[in-house]
This record gives structure tokens, C-alpha cells and sequence, in this order.
């Protein structure tokens, strides 16, 4: 009865706390829209930050919570960029787009609202997944891992092939594509894709994915259905990260094969690894630590003159060191990621405050016990 009283008040702080912390962000997003020209540099980064936000909750879904190691990521989010990008173009700025071999009557005068366009990037990754997923889903470990970089990169050189040049571009890449027209498009995308892989996650099928995560045969002797069920977590991870990637190219506003190489893969699994495999909030985290990490180092890559004496140090390049050795002493000291396999709440991250001054307390105590002996 005592702890059910108590737990009624610690509720309703918890929702007042989120409500301002809700408040907040959209108070910040708000007064960057209100004036772009001068917060550009700021809601770039917080766009693509969002972006791999989603992509990294997807991979997480996937390897975190149903024990399945993917490198494809990059393919998948190559069509869901594509699609968004083929059919959001204006009609009347493709001629100066497929200005090489000129565009297939099939698309040249089809153009779609990009919620529907995303959506049908979204698509056709999972129908792909779908396909795919038949042979390389019986594979574990490192093959699968091995197969699906295969696949990734096999999607990369289809897209890029001299004989998709009416449709894809080649190796020309596509432009003009439409910008957002305000932060809140990705922050509410954002907010929907994470909210409906919480929402599986916490479901009947979520608890089937964890359960072959930690023993697969185990699992099937539950009665569970190892190849649907893995099927199943491929196919919605690749859905979302094909959204994912239909914003990038939203984003970037314009695309080629080379956006989409293996480097892409390996920096979303930093940001899934960095965040906590297994953990939502620490996929978004990650994400957010990573772009905003890369971006608040760049001043290592200009030169530095000190008295007179350039330090050589400080170079084009310089940054990307230092981060390495920032990523590398985050995984020191959290080995399981920040979050690890625990989601943010108000509850721990009070407990998290309580733990500091008790540690130093500690540490104060152990010096005055030794030096009185």
C-alpha cells in the first residue's frame, strides 16, 4: 500500500517533467524556424541528427532486440532516396536532371506529395527485405553480417549501373530535390517512425524478437517461429531505414551511389554501439552525440597561430582524431553504451544524481580512513 502511494506522486512528476522538457523543445524549434537565415547551421544538424535517429532506432530493432548483426542499412536507405527523389523532382526541372540520356517516359511526368513518395521508398526497402531475407536470414552471426554488406553493396551498383540511366541517373546522381520546408517535418516524422518501433517493440512481437535474441532455440521451443519472426524484424527495420533515407535525400537535396557506402553502415552502428545496443533512447542519443560530435570538433581542422608559430597539429583531418579518441574513451567507461540496455526515465536519471555526491563522499572517506592510519 506504501509503495502504491508513493508511486501515484513520482507518476505525476514524471509527466509534469516531460511535458516541460516537451515544452522546451518545442519552444527551441520554434524560435529556429522563426528565423532559418540566422539558425541554418543549427537545424542542419539537428535535421540529419533526426534523420539517423530513426535509421539507428531501425538497426537497433534489428540487431539489439533480435540478435540479428545487418550491415545493409546503406542499400536500403540507397531506395528509400531514390524513390523520394525520382518521384518529388518537378516535371519541369528533370530535363536538366537526366540531362545525359534523358529520363524513361515510365516516371518523366509522375510526381508525388512526398508523404506518399516516403512511403513508398519505405516500401519497396521492405519489399526487398522480403525477398532477400528468405536465403540470407538462415545465415547467423558473421555470414549474415557478410551477406547483407554483400546485398548493400550489390543495391549500390545496381542504382549506379549505365543501364538504369533513364531512371536512376547512373552514376550522375539526381538533384533539385525539394527541401523541407520546416524543421518540425523531420521532428514529426521522426517522432512517429520511433514511436510505432517503441510501440512493436513493446508488443507481442517485440517480446518474440527478444526472446530469440537471447536463445533462439529456446524460443522455438515456445513455439515460436524463428524464420517468421526474424523475417518479420528484417523487413520492419529495412522499411524504416528506407524512410530514413528517403529524408536524407530530402536533406541533402541531392543524391548519388556514393552517399550510400559501407562507411554509412559502419557510422550508424557507431551511433546504435555509442548509444546501447538494445536500448531506443540510446540509439537517439547516440545519433545526436555522433553528428552533433563531428560538427562541434570541426574548429580542429583549421589551422591554429600561436605568437606567430602555426601548431601543426591543427589540419584538415585533425578532427576526426580527436573524436576517435573521444568515441574511444566513451566506450572505456560505458562498455555496454551509455544507456546499455536501459531506456531514459526521470526515476534513474535521479538516482544517477544521487550517485555523484555519493561516490565523491566515498572517495572522501576511503582518503580521511587512510591517512589516519
Amino acid at each position: 500500500m506504501k509503495n502504491t502511494l508513493s508511486a501515484a506522486p513520482n507518476k505525476k512528476r514524471n509527466a509534469v517533467l516531460t511535458i516541460i522538457l516537451v515544452a522546451i523543445i518545442i519552444a527551441v524549434l520554434c524560435m529556429l524556424q522563426a528565423d532559418t537565415a540566422k539558425h541554418n547551421y543549427a537545424i542542419s544538424i539537428i535535421e540529419r541528427s533526426l534523420i539517423y535517429a530513426i535509421v539507428a532506432v531501425a538497426m537497433n530493432l534489428l540487431t539489439g532486440f533480435t540478435g540479428l548483426f545487418s550491415l545493409g542499412q546503406a542499400g536500403f536507405m540507397a531506395i528509400g532516396a531514390y524513390t523520394v527523389a525520382m518521384f518529388t523532382i518537378p516535371v519541369e526541372t528533370r530535363p536538366a536532371v537526366y540531362y545525359i540520356s534523358g529520363i524513361s517516359d515510365s516516371i518523366a511526368n509522375i510526381q508525388l506529395p512526398f508523404p506518399v513518395a516516403l512511403i513508398l521508398g519505405g516500401v519497396f526497402a521492405a519489399v526487398l527485405a522480403a525477398l532477400i531475407g528468405i536465403p540470407v536470414l538462415r545465415l547467423k552471426s558473421d555470414y549474415l553480417a557478410i551477406a547483407t554488406l554483400g546485398v548493400s553493396e550489390i543495391i549500390r551498383a545496381v542504382i549506379s549501373a549505365p543501364q538504369l540511366d533513364r531512371i536512376t541517373n547512373g552514376s550522375y546522381g539526381l538533384k533539385n530535390i525539394p527541401g523541407f520546408s520546416t524543421i518540425f517535418t523531420p521532428t514529426i516524422i521522426t517522432v512517429i517512425c520511433i514511436g510505432i518501433m517503441v510501440l512493436i517493440i513493446n508488443s507481442s512481437y517485440g517480446r518474440a524478437f527478444k526472446a530469440i535474441r537471447e536463445n533462439d532455440v529456446a524460443a522455438e521451443a515456445m513455439g515460436i517461429n524463428l524464420f517468421k519472426h526474424k523475417e518479420m524484424a528484417f523487413i520492419i527495420s529495412s522499411f524504416f531505414t528506407g524512410i530514413a533515407g528517403g529524408l536524407l535525400a530530402v536533406y541533402m537535396r541531392s543524391i548519388d551511389a556514393k552517399t550510400f557506402q559501407v562507411t554509412l553502415t559502419y557510422n550508424i552502428l557507431l551511433m546504435v554501439v555509442i548509444g546501447g545496443i538494445g536500448s531506443v533512447t540510446g540509439s537517439v542519443i547516440g545519433a545526436f552525440l555522433v553528428n552533433c560530435g563531428q560538427e562541434w570538433l570541426r574548429f580542429f581542422d583549421e589551422p591554429l597561430i600561436i605568437a606567430g608559430v602555426q601548431i601543426p597539429l591543427f589540419r584538415t583531418g585533425f578532427r576526426m582524431v580527436i573524436f576517435s579518441i573521444l568515441l574511444m574513451v566513451v566506450v572505456l567507461f560505458y562498455r555496454r553504451g551509455i544507456m546499455g540496455t536501459n531506456e531514459f526515465s526521470w526515476d534513474g536519471l535521479g538516482r544517477l544524481f544521487k550517485r555523484i555526491p555519493a561516490a565523491f563522499s566515498r572517495k572522501r572517506s576511503a582518503k580521511e580512513t587512510g591517512g589516519d592510519e
